[in-house]
């Protein structure tokens, strides 16, 4: 199975990735969720398996923008929603390898996983 790696192409944090991937010679798909957009199963099935909080990119300029009320008391459900009106708020890259996947990018995690 082709591993599919999601996120949005200008990322410094994807070019990372999709150059580790290409110098290792691993074929994958790349999906653009801020221009193909996501839905909220795969939102929900990504947060099944590494946790909202894991997913949700609490570092980035669009989360840290919105009011005090949208961060505050955040539960699931809260930072779907909130994934779903503004992709940028998801973690990146997610890469996903059947049932399996990894949320951000670490060149040692990649290795593991594509050895």
């Amino acid at each position: 199975m082709t591993p599919t790696l999601h996120g949005i192409k200008a990322c410094d944090t994807m070019k990372k990735a999709r150059a580790w991937l290409d110098s290792h010679g691993v074929a994958y798909r790349f999906h653009d969720y801020k221009t193909a957009g996501i839905d909220a199963e795969t939102l929900r099935g990504w947060a099944a398996k590494a946790g909202w909080e894991t997913l949700l990119n609490r570092a980035g300029t669009t989360f840290r923008k919105l009011p005090e009320a949208q961060k505050t008391d955040l539960d699931e459900a809260r930072a779907i929603a909130l994934m779903l009106a503004q992709p940028s708020m998801i973690k990146r890259p997610v890469l996903t390898l059947g049932d399996e996947i990894v949320v951000g990018f670490k060149p040692e995690v990649y290795a593991r996983h594509f050895a």
